[in-house]
């Protein structure tokens, strides 16, 4: 009996010791970008890109629209959970008060419909790159009151996740006419959202973030509404679409390697999150991932005014947003890759 006693103790032990490697592993987790991770930061603004209401938010809690362009929880959510950090992450401007557990742990800033492109942010009235790194500038100064040690500041952001999701408002160029009006052509064009993307990572990077997460845009051209209108009916995916999803995701992985080793980000970390490759892969073989539909959106559309029975059977929940069944299933390898990458 004495030695079980022991056997469980030791196993408890055991348990809490890599519970707690695991939760220490990252401080906090920073979002910024568009709507694959706004968790609600659009619902004070003047805009027509929100998802604070019925039917958005039907797996959430309590069935609660949130701003979360998604059935419930949005990659943000999931991937800091993954990562132990915590299960929901508070949008920044959807809060009055930030609880000093979410100032420590990490907040959204990021946007719905916001781009790399400023003309993207402006065009949709949403909070552009410059917003995201002021309202961050915010951010930091409440830190600052809060923890009241400079080195408990630093230590929180150094070791926190910056999760970035940029491009797929810009990349959408047939409903965004950004690209149209700089009058440039596609390639040049990647070209340069790839370079702005660096000058807001040296944004970051200059107020102190070290570790980033930087994903890739979706398969634009099978996202529900696209297809609709350029895959003949949903018959299938936009070709020119993806490629140039294919065009700018490529010549970001190439940079981020390349960020690693230059002497502006000196000791920061780089991961590329593949979200068109993971999201393909569930596409293409759907069955072995648990899902009946790939091609049509569960709700928000011409064919689906009527919300969907049961979202976890379908891969997109609405026109352009993946449901959080489908973020839960791609963020697995995603988050290990981050957890390794970052670490």
């Amino acid at each position: 009996m004495f030695r079980e006693k022991i056997l469980v103790l030791s196993l408890f032990s055991i348990y809490c010791l890599s519970s707690a490697g695991k939760n220490k592993s990252f401080s906090a987790l920073f979002a910024f970008g568009d709507s694959i991770l706004d968790t609600g930061n659009n619902n004070r603004l003047l805009t027509l890109l929100k998802a604070n209401y019925w039917p958005y938010g039907l797996k959430y809690d309590f069935k609660i629209p949130t701003g979360r362009f998604s059935s419930g929880r949005v990659f943000t959510d999931v991937v800091a959970e993954g990562l132990g950090i915590k299960r929901i992450v508070p949008a920044y401007r959807r809060m009055r008060r930030i609880k000093p557990d979410d100032l420590k742990t990490g907040v959204c800033f990021a946007s719905g419909g916001s781009g790399i492109d400023d003309l993207t942010s402006g065009l949709h009235r949403v909070l552009s790159t410059e917003d995201q790194v002021r309202d961050f500038k915010k951010y930091l100064k409440q830190l600052k009151n809060e923890t009241k040690k400079k080195k408990e500041m630093k230590d929180i952001i150094s070791n926190a996740v910056f999760l970035v999701s940029r491009g797929n408002n810009d990349i959408g160029y047939f409903v965004s006419p950004a690209r149209y009006m700089r009058l440039q052509s596609k390639d040049k064009y990647t070209s340069n959202l790839v370079f702005w993307t660096k000058t807001f990572l040296q944004d970051l990077y200059d107020l102190g973030a070290r570790k980033f997460a930087v994903m890739g845009v979706l398969p634009a051209g099978c996202l529900p509404l696209h297809r609709f209108l350029f895959g003949e009916g949903f018959a299938w995916c936009n070709f020119i679409m993806n490629r140039l999803s294919v065009n700018f995701n490529t010549k970001l992985q190439i940079a981020l390697i390349g960020y690693g080793v230059e002497e502006s980000f000196k000791g920061a970390k780089f991961v590329y999150v593949d979200m068109y490759g993971s999201l393909m892969d569930i596409i293409n073989h759907p069955k072995a991932y648990g899902f009946k539909e790939v091609k049509r959106s569960c709700c928000c559309m011409v064919n689906s005014i009527i919300p969907c029975r049961n979202p976890d059977e379908y891969v997109f929940y609405d026109f352009l947003h993946p449901t959080t069944k489908a973020y839960e299933v791609i963020s697995k390898p995603l988050v290990h890759q981050m957890r390794k990458g970052l670490a």
